[in-house]
């Protein structure tokens, strides 16, 4: 049966640097000389969201460069990423120019990351009758927020296909009996692109084994 409302949340920066690295052997260049690769890549994927799956509501959720309250918590926090790549410095504003154009919602706030905002949003959102959203994001952490009527819709990319998760596919990629144990599985192991320390000698099959058990 079709919903009434079908609402995709775009990672914005996750879905960015996917472009970006995407085109990192043959960068797109335009006349002026800057890599548009991230910013090709990104309203590609928008516009075949667009038109392959017709959603009803469309909002793009974008991080801030002002300190967010995991880094209160745990000061290490992303503490080995390396610097913002230039190309995609210059890449951000030019995509949040073409989302206004477009007339699409662009959501941030500070001290939060987009995964938090569109983490609410989906909680708050699917609680509406007759209404299904989809995190469309690459970032299997948005696994732990899925539930009935909310999916980890993660985009086609080197040829492989569009991949949809709901409950049962979450239980089955994880191995485990509820969704909320997904955050368990990502602690136990860590999560060396986050900094996430995890439990030392501890790898999946180690938390899948703790986590039935």
């Amino acid at each position: 049966m079709e919903t009434k409302n079908k609402v995709f949340l775009l990672d914005a920066m996750a879905l960015i640097y996917r472009a970006h690295f995407a085109f990192s052997k043959n960068p797109i260049v335009n006349s002026k000389g800057i890599n548009t690769s991230a910013v090709y890549g990104f309203l590609n994927t928008l516009l075949e969201l667009i038109n392959k799956e017709k959603p009803t509501h469309v909002a793009v959720a974008f991080d801030t460069k002002s300190p967010t309250f995991r880094s209160d918590i745990f000061s290490e926090y992303k503490a080995n990423r390396e610097r913002q790549p230039e190309d995609i410095q210059v890449a951000i504003p030019i995509i949040k120019n073409f989302l206004e154009h477009l007339n699409i919602k662009r959501v941030e706030l500070d001290g939060f990351e987009a995964d938090d905002i569109i983490g609410t949003l989906s909680c708050v959102l699917s609680e509406e009758e007759d209404t299904q959203v989809f995190m469309m994001t690459p970032d299997k952490d948005f696994a732990q927020l899925v539930k009935e009527n909310v999916f980890l819709y993660k985009p086609a990319f080197m040829g492989r296909g569009i991949d949809i998760l709901g409950v049962n596919e979450v239980l089955e990629k994880f191995k485990i009996k509820e969704v909320d144990q997904v955050i368990d599985f990502l602690g136990l192991q860590g999560d060396s692109v986050d900094n996430i320390p995890g439990i030392p000698g501890v790898g999946p099959k180690t938390a899948q084994k703790l986590l039935s058990e």
